[in-house]
């Protein structure tokens, strides 16, 4: 088993989160990964997206310029990635954010409320989490509970007490897919 998946959004989403959740997860589940962050000079509010790579073996490229899935948090990451996803590729899209249409034919699209979904929990800053759920629904590369286990690992603190919202967050974006 290989695949990657491309996560963009604004500076402040928690793109860069959801892709530390995600390869935590693979790590956790004994599989190889990497998660490579891109994000410009000012991140909150500027553009942000990370890869992660997962593979039964050893992952043979960090660098994935057509990644066979992509998650676009906002309107800005579906116009910049719809065009480089390979084809027979997977996007899910925020469609909270993002009003546009789909221009191609040869991948598949999952439109889904995320923003909307967390906002309706009480808990509106969990939109990614939302979408993490989609799309290990999407794509069971790695089991829910193994996120919810690294979640508990990264949110200590005074960061404990948004782990029951952010499995809510998982469980909603989960339940999204048909």
């Amino acid at each position: 088993m290989e695949s990657n998946v491309l996560i963009s959004g604004y500076g402040g989403q928690g793109v860069l989160f959801l892709g530390q959740l995600l390869a935590g997860s693979a790590l956790f589940e004994g599989l190889n990964c990497t998660w490579t962050p891109a994000y410009g000079a000012e991140m909150r509010g500027g553009t942000v997206n990370c890869t992660v790579c997962l593979a039964d073996d050893e992952v043979a490229c960090a660098y994935v310029e057509n990644p066979e899935n992509v998650i676009a948090l906002n309107l800005p990451s579906f116009t910049r990635f719809e065009n480089k996803i390979k084809p027979g590729g997977v996007m899910i899209v925020n469609s909270s954010l993002v009003k546009s249409e789909p221009s191609r034919k040869d991948i598949t699209y999952k439109f889904i409320p995320m923003t909307d979904i967390a906002h309706k929990s009480g808990h509106e800053k969990m939109a990614n989490i939302v979408a993490l759920g989609a799309f290990i629904k999407t794509f069971p590369v790695v089991k829910k509970e193994s996120i919810i286990s690294v979640m508990k690992e990264k949110l200590t603190g005074k960061k404990a007490q948004m782990l029951d919202g952010n499995i809510k967050a998982l469980d909603e974006g989960f339940e999204s897919i048909n």
